[in-house]
């Protein structure tokens, strides 16, 4: 190995070490510095494990709804021609675009009281709200993952399916399904990863109510303003240790020869 290319390396290790694995391993440091049964203690107060159940309901209702939409969207944009489709692919990625506060502050506007949608049922401040909020932010996860897919599988096996008689949703799940189920199962761990930590959207529309509409990411802001400081570090731990698994399911299906 040149020295120029050892150099390289090192340097981009570094830059990883000093933005990454150093403040996650001082977090992993702080929370365990006063013992493991203070952070224990931390994690398991009602108002913690009730963090923790929200953010696992909505992370298992905005996930399925996104990879449902995901999948729907990528076939329509591939496998259809419309006018608007270019625009319609473009919108797909406005969530990348727009800061999740701005995305909090449009839902209140358009289901909070007074707004254009309001119907009576309170959407803002409960827990549609931050579903609403959580599915807008991952929405382009699964469509970005599943369209190359599908566009390099062609239409060819789909056609040849319903040559022989198959339906619509025979071909689906027969032949469609079976196709981009790597796409898909990878587009699914981004949503999941991207709905475990949303913070910005989420703060604006749960009015970060203690016991009721708090997820675990507001948990970990508000015992870090309370100078709570055990409580916060011991509370990102956990969220750390989500991401963790998260890259671990990544890497397995990275390493999945029928992926590749």
């Amino acid at each position: 190995m040149s020295a120029g290319r050892l150099g390289l390396r090192v340097v981009a290790l570094g830059y990883l070490a000093l933005l990454l694995v150093v403040p996650v391993a001082l977090v992993f440091y702080r929370a365990l510095e006063p013992g493991l049964a203070s952070a224990w203690g931390s994690v398991t107060t009602p108002e913690a494990q009730h963090a923790f159940f929200l953010t696992v309901v909505v992370v298992l209702v905005a996930v399925p709804l996104n990879a449902v939409f995901g999948v729907g969207m990528a076939w329509l944009l591939v496998r259809r021609r419309f006018p608007g489709r270019r625009l319609l692919d473009a919108l797909v990625d406005l969530p990348f675009a727009v800061s999740p506060v701005v995305v909090g502050l449009a839902l209140v506007l358009v289901w909070g009281q007074g707004g254009v949608l309001d119907f009576g049922l309170r959407v803002i401040f409960s827990l549609p709200g931050i579903v609403l909020a959580t599915v807008f932010v991952s929405l382009p996860f699964v469509v970005r993952e599943v369209t190359p897919v599908l566009r390099e599988a062609g239409r060819d096996q789909e056609q040849a399916a319903e040559t022989l008689g198959a339906t619509g949703w025979q071909t689906f799940w027969r032949v469609t399904l079976p196709t981009i189920r790597w796409g898909l199962a990878y587009g699914v761990i981004l949503t999941t990863a991207r709905a475990l930590g949303e913070f910005g959207a989420v703060s604006i529309v749960s009015g970060k109510i203690v016991g009721e509409t708090e997820t675990l990411t507001l948990f970990v802001e508000q015992r870090f303003q309370g100078f709570d400081l055990a409580g916060a570090y011991a509370a990102a731990v956990v969220l750390a240790l989500l991401a963790v698994a998260v890259l671990v399911g990544m890497t397995f299906l990275d390493r999945d020869p029928r992926r590749r």
